[in-house]
């Protein structure tokens, strides 16, 4: 089938006029050795140029902040340099690219730290984690609790990253407060165990999620700016007894911001706009619960297929949706809905992380 209007119509999220409400969602792919953007990099995000809006592969904004081999930054000046020929290529495309910043807090190693020190986090707190090194996929090492005085150097670096995203030509920020790193590490009480202001209540556990937001949008403007959370999912076994209260307070405290959008992680369940939820046990926290939550414009993300996002896009549960492996295996996956053409065959999984540009970069376009 031909994908819809819906999914193909313009839509404005902040100061982000899109051309159709289909985002390439941030997907780590280990292509920077150096850390910095290269030519691979910059021609797989030009690829991919069709979609509304890409948002970037995660992106630190400190050494500390560091988890992973080949993994890109936003502190250095040749960092800077390199994402802006990546964002100079997409616009030239005629694409919108945000840049994920990201802290991993303790989902990190030694290795990675200044001094072989070990990793941040809301607690000391190590729990079933991994990472990759030179040597592998390898345990974390535990991490030290970040002492309460530290805490605005490390919104600083938050903010100080979004101000060089600007300057590398990005059309906004992300902040990743998702997937089990450093933010999500203050939100859960599976790993926060503070007994000062950041931790306890959910008001307390959610301070860092929002003084850092506060920080950004104060810095490049809040309809720049948007949040993403995975209230749905476990990931580096960073969890919480009580999601539903967390997570509604924070999506709360979100929507007063007045972001571009925020984005939510739905990965898990079945597609929210074929179902409605309707399936779900009264009580449970579920995805419908999020619009119910956020005024604003809301993203979605998990497993959406053609079918699944149009249907989420025509119920009204979301206003845009992100897909992530279907942009691996093919860059040109609007063009393909709106002709009505099917994507590649999904790739060999072992280039998804890491490697050069086969698998990457070298994936087919349809034919002129």
């Amino acid at each position: 089938m031909n994908i819809s209007p819906k999914a193909l119509s313009p839509v404005s999220l902040g100061a982000l006029p899109l051309t159709n409400r289909i985002a390439m969602a941030p997907m780590t792919r280990g292509r920077a050795p150096e850390r910095i953007p290269n030519d691979n990099m910059l021609n797989y995000y030009a690829q991919r140029a069709g979609a509304g809006l890409i948002i970037s592969e995660a992106t630190q904004i400190s050494q500390q902040g560091t988890g992973s081999v080949a993994t890109p930054g936003i502190e250095t000046p040749e960092q800077i340099a390199g994402w802006r020929k990546v964002t100079d290529a997409v616009h030239a495309a005629g694409g919108k690219i945000v840049c994920q910043i990201w802290h991993v807090g303790r989902v990190s190693h030694a290795c990675f730290q200044d001094q072989g020190q070990p990793p941040v986090s809301s607690s000391a707190v190590a729990g079933q984690v991994n990472t990759f090194t030179a040597d592998g996929f390898v345990p974390c090492t535990p991490p030290r609790a970040l002492q309460v005085e530290e805490i605005p150097a490390v919104v600083k670096q938050y903010r100080q990253g979004a101000i060089h995203a600007m300057e590398a030509g990005f059309d906004g920020v992300q902040i990743h407060a998702a997937n089990g790193y450093l933010i999500d590490q203050f939100l859960r009480d599976g790993v926060n165990q503070r007994a000062d202001n950041f931790g306890g209540s959910i008001e307390n556990r959610a301070r860092f999620l929002l003084q850092v937001t506060d920080s950004v949008c104060a810095a490049v403007g809040a309809n720049r700016t948007s949040v993403r959370l995975s209230p749905f999912t476990v990931t580096w076994d960073c969890t919480d007894s009580d999601p539903r209260s967390i997570f509604s307070h924070a999506i709360r405290e979100l929507d007063k911001r007045r972001l571009a959008f925020l984005e939510v992680v739905e990965r898990g369940f079945d597609s929210i706009a074929v179902s409605n939820s309707t399936d779900a046990e009264p009580g449970i926290f579920c995805p419908a619960d999020i619009r119910k939550l956020y005024t604003g414009k809301l993203m979605v993300n998990g497993g959406y297929d053609q079918q699944s996002a149009e249907a989420a896009l025509a119920s009204g549960h979301a206003d845009a949706v992100s897909l992530g492996r279907p942009f691996i295996s093919t860059p040109d996956v609007v063009e393909r809905y709106q002709a009505g053409v099917e994507l590649n065959v999904q790739l060999n999984p072992t280039t998804w992380y890491g490697g050069d540009g086969e698998g990457y970069c070298d994936t087919a376009s349809m034919e002129p």
